[in-house]
């Protein structure tokens, strides 16, 4: 695959998912620029990784619908451009509905949607507006297996990345005549800081036996798909969703 003079986005780029895949399409030739929340040295670690470039980091709280549109003028005027978006950006907050309070539920509920759902939709928009006023584009949304096989500990992180799915393909429904594609990758566990925690603690090795591989994803193999479905040749995907999750859970 071939990103040689492609613009890029990566929300929530400075670690994990997001940096295996900016780290990915600089190798390929691309210039990209990594969104950032709270750790601009982390994305500056990111940065200083890369190949290629120039390419730059932007802090932006995808929360924030103001700074979502300030963040793509920025990637835009700074990259000269933007062909390629990859929302990453999300959040978890656990909330079993027996063991919160009411008031512990709604905040939950809010912030989650807001993060993995609301945000990645006004940075969609903001993105496919420019797209369209420029030849076309991909939008890539990073989802989770969560979405459908549901989440006891976070229902409201389940539901906006089912959420996330609806959304996606409606705009590839939508966006397609204007020559932008829209796909989702759907990881399942994935080896990355978020991660740790859970994989080192007691239902560690249960987490890794829920594959028939024995382990959970590397950052790496879900930036693969990413990849992939950003690339050119891969317009007739659009819409899809692709499972990157060890065969641990499986859609017929």
């Amino acid at each position: 695959m071939d990103f040689t003079g492609k613009r890029v986005l990566v929300t929530g780029g400075s670690r994990g998912i997001g940096r295996a895949v900016a780290v990915g399409f600089a190798a390929r030739g691309a210039r990209v620029a990594i969104n950032y929340h709270s750790s601009r040295a982390a994305a500056e670690e990111t940065l200083s990784g890369l190949e290629g470039g120039p390419h730059l980091v932007v802090r932006a709280d995808v929360t924030d619908p103001a700074a979502v549109e300030r963040m793509v003028s920025v990637v835009v005027a700074g990259l000269g451009g933007l062909d390629i978006v990859v929302n990453n950006a999300g959040i978890w907050i656990d909330h079993p509905l027996d063991q919160v309070d009411y008031e512990q539920w709604q905040d939950a509920w809010r912030r989650v949607l807001e993060a993995n759902l609301i945000g990645p939709a006004n940075v969609s928009y903001c993105a496919a507006r420019h797209m369209i006023d420029h030849g076309g584009g991909r939008i890539v949304n990073v989802s989770s297996r969560g979405a459908f096989r549901g989440e006891p500990d976070g229902p409201a992180y389940g539901a906006s990345k089912a959420g996330l799915n609806s959304m996606s393909q409606s705009l590839a429904r939508r966006l397609a005549p204007h020559n932008v594609f829209v796909g989702v990758v759907a990881p399942g566990w994935v080896e990355t800081d978020m991660a740790a925690d859970f994989l080192a603690g007691p239902h560690g090795d249960e987490i890794r036996d829920q594959s028939p591989l024995g382990r959970v994803a590397r950052p790496e193999e879900v930036a693969q798909a990413v990849l992939f479905l950003a690339a050119e040749g891969s317009e007739y995907c659009t819409g899809a969703i692709i499972d990157v999750n060890g065969a641990s859970y499986l859609r017929t």
